[in-house]
């Protein structure tokens, strides 16, 4: 678990951030669950499609120069995940409902389904849910930024 005067750090840097960038949203409340090494930074605001941008693009790279500037001033190890008006936790809602249904049909049917291109996080959350299924297998194929999430099913198993 981070410690709480780091966490009054990103906090504050945060703020500063998007104050900057000429955007103050509403709430900013930052946290950290116990025995975990993620700090979450979750923005309340009006307009949120301007930070978020295509995909959660934008999100992301908002997310990646954050990190940056917070590596400069905390040593201790950490990861951060910022979310704007809970858009990444309805996408990987989203991601999962869909992963479950895509991994049903192709049980089902017997034949493969290849999903779009997505990035690597998105990616992450559909083999996650799909890990403990036996009649299912997935996997990801291609090259960035046209990588995607093959789902097949399973070798039936030699008796």
């Amino acid at each position: 678990m981070i410690k709480q005067e780091n966490l009054e750090i990103i906090k504050k840097t945060a703020e500063e951030f998007f104050k900057k960038i000429c955007f103050e949203p509403e709430i900013i409340e930052v946290k950290s669950l116990p025995n975990e090494e993620t700090v979450s930074i979750d923005l309340e605001m009006e307009e949120p499609q301007i930070l978020i941008g295509e995909r959660g693009q934008t999100l992301a790279e908002i997310q990646h120069l954050l990190k940056a500037m917070l590596r400069r001033k905390i040593a201790e190890q950490f990861y951060i995940n910022v979310d704007i008006n809970d858009y990444k936790k309805k996408k990987s809602e989203y991601l999962k409902e869909m992963a479950r249904s895509v991994a049903d049909e192709v049980a089902l049917s017997k034949k493969e389904r290849v999903l779009g291109p997505m990035p690597a996080y998105e990616r992450r959350i559909i083999h996650l849910e799909l890990a403990e299924r036996e009649n299912i297998v997935a996997e990801s194929i291609g090259q960035e930024p046209e990588r995607r999430v093959v789902i097949k099913p399973a070798d039936k198993p030699i008796n």
